[in-house]
Formats: C-alpha cells, structure tokens, sequence
C-alpha cells in the first residue's frame, strides 16, 4: 500500500516548489486557502496555479451552497484541466445531504473530490 501525500494550501509560491517534488503527489485547496493566498478573482487564481501545476491532481471546491449552482461551477470549474478534480461538500451548511449532486457528476465522468466537515458542540454542560 502507498500513502498519497496531497498539500492542503492554496500559495502559489508553495504549490510552484512542491509540485517539483516527488514526495507531494498533488494539491486541495479551498476558497478560504485561496483568499489568505491573496486570490482576487478565483478562476483567475486558479488558471495561475494550473499554469505549474500541470500533470499532479488539484482539487479546487465550489463555494455555491444550493445544488443547482454547486452544480454550475462544478461544470465550470472541471473544464480548466484534465488534472482538476472538483472538491464538493457531503453536506451542505444547511445541512442538506449533497447526493444528487455527486452523483450526476460523477455520472457525468467529472473527477471530484467530496469532503465533510464534523463540528463537535461543546459548552459548560459538556466539560
């Protein structure tokens, strides 16, 4: 069994520098990497990464929360290159199981990336 490393950053400089190494074998990003990485304009950003990042995986994610426009930008975001995967949400923030979505795109052939987010509640009852 091998271990695939993937980096979870969004730094252009950081992604130029390791996509040169073997030991990373591709990228994640998010919308939130991308802005602290100083993002203007995603799609923009994004092209710009894909200019080094060539052959590795890179996943970039859809920030609509409904699925039909999760849906539009996963069409979208999938045609900026072959080694794109799309990265979408299990679970919407309304909490809305995303399903469908995943699978009319993985239907579709679309490479995708699906990831959710666990929230542990705490309070004082609970300590």
């Amino acid at each position: 069994m091998k271990t695939k490393i993937f980096c979870d950053i969004a730094d252009f400089k950081t992604i130029k520098f390791f996509n040169k190494k073997s030991i990373v074998d591709g990228f994640t990003t998010n919308p939130s990497l991308m802005r602290q990485a100083g993002a203007k304009n995603y799609k923009d950003y994004s092209i710009k990464i894909l200019k080094v990042c060539k052959k590795k995986p890179i996943s970039f994610e859809v920030f609509a929360d409904d699925p039909k426009e999760m849906l539009k930008q996963a069409y979208k975001i999938n045609r900026w290159g072959k080694n794109v995967y799309v990265k979408i949400p299990v679970v919407n923030s309304k909490g809305l199981f995303m399903g469908s979505v995943i699978k009319e795109l993985s239907d579709k052939g679309i490479k995708l990336k699906y990831y959710s987010c666990i929230y542990l509640r705490t309070d004082k009852k609970n300590l």
